[in-house]
């Protein structure tokens, strides 16, 4: 499996918000500036966090994004789940494949989908920033 740089950012700011003041927003230049992510970018980053319940956010002049739950209620599965889906099974039309092997594979591809699913729901933001938190010392 491997994460894309979007998801990448995601997780990245998310450590960020859950290691600031609970309920205090934090502005996206700053996110950015203190974790060398490209600020537009991350920007539409964040708003997909936000439509899917993860972030809030404010605007105005002490404006920024917050963690919409507690860091113990937000899992790595739940941000990688805000972009598209990517542990969804997928295979593309291959021809010469007869349908039985097709059926299979996707069988095969399914069962790894929900085991990844299922580990990734058990990692947990909290547990991310304390595992942090520990590399920092």
């Amino acid at each position: 499996m491997k994460l894309s740089r979007t998801i990448a950012y995601a997780i990245h700011a998310t450590l960020q918000l859950a290691g600031g003041e609970r309920g205090i927003p934090i502005p996206c230049s700053h996110l950015a500036n203190e974790g060398q992510m490209p600020e537009r970018f991350l920007l539409q980053i964040l708003r997909s966090l936000v439509t899917h319940g993860l972030l809030h956010s404010t605007r105005g002049v002490d404006g920024g994004y917050y963690l919409a739950r507690s860091p113990d209620e937000i899992t790595l599965r739940d941000i990688i789940e805000s972009f598209d889906n990517p542990l969804s099974p997928c295979l593309p039309q291959l021809d010469g494949l007869s349908p039985g092997v097709e059926n299979r594979i996707l069988a095969t591809l399914k069962q790894a989908s929900a085991a990844a699913h299922q580990e990734l729901g058990k990692l947990t933001v909290a547990e991310l920033l304390r595992v942090n938190r520990t590399d920092q010392r």
